[in-house]
């Protein structure tokens, strides 16, 4: 094998003037900004759909179940490039054309991962709840809670402790599926790797780098949330996370 290792390339100085390990740094926070956001977004819509799915109104089971059958069936690219060419189109042209103009790119690719994950975290929610005994909830109402304050008080603190390995997943999975956003322009870590590769044509040294911020951002997530996992278990529901 004929290839030249370089790895003081990283600190050569790009086109614009920065040098490459900068432009990795500033892929890295694009990274984390936009897998952060959107899972903020994935957790809050995710837990809306999941308890709209298990409650008795039909037209409420019907819409969730529609969300999530439609954005858990469409490949995530394919949902980014819908958010990015086809939804401005529809709107107002006014509103379209400040959409495609003035918005920044990172604004749809945040929602679109965010509305992507919410459909995979809505059935986890669901699956969570409907673990529960149907005690658990003739209990609440029982003891004269309304139905919004059994999810709140009963149902939900402990769905969310059965369901934390599976969060644990999605909540790493984000971070690795942040980078289709480049795909639309977003300036992430693996838009950095490409461009890096385009410039330098030092293929192994940068691959080396990339994968292992992807493995230590992924690593990091798995223990926070093992942590959490761990101090919130329920002995009998849960077993002991990360061990």
């Amino acid at each position: 094998m004929n290839y030249h290792w370089n790895w003081t390339f990283f600190f050569d100085v790009a086109d614009d003037g920065e040098r490459y390990f900068q432009w990795i740094l500033s892929g890295l926070g694009w990274t984390v900004t936009v897998a952060l956001c959107a899972l903020v977004i994935a957790l809050a819509l995710g837990s809306i759909l999941g308890v709209i799915r298990t409650t008795p109104n039909k037209w409420l089971v019907g819409i969730g179940d529609a969300y999530v059958e439609i954005f858990r069936n469409i490949p995530l690219i394919v949902q980014l490039f819908l958010w990015y060419q086809v939804f401005p189109e529809i709107l107002p042209k006014g509103v379209g054309d400040w959409v495609k103009q003035d918005l920044p790119d990172v604004i749809p690719a945040v929602f679109g991962l965010g509305w992507y994950t919410a459909a995979r975290i809505a059935e986890q929610v669901k699956s969570g709840i409907l673990s529960l005994p149907r005690g658990q909830t003739n209990a609440g109402l029982a003891m004269g809670l309304t139905l919004p304050q059994v999810y709140r008080y009963v149902l939900l603190p402990m769905a969310y402790r059965i369901i934390l390995p599976t969060l644990t997943s999605e909540s790493m999975n984000i971070f690795k599926n942040s980078s289709v956003t480049y795909a639309v322009g977003v300036l992430e870590l693996y838009f950095q790797y490409k461009q890096i590769i385009e410039k330098t044509n030092q293929v192994l040294e940068i691959t080396i780098v990339v994968t292992t911020i992807y493995f230590i951002l992924a690593f990091s997530v798995n223990r926070i949330m093992a942590f959490i996992e761990n101090r919130v278990r329920v002995p009998g529901y849960i077993t002991s996370g990360g061990k």
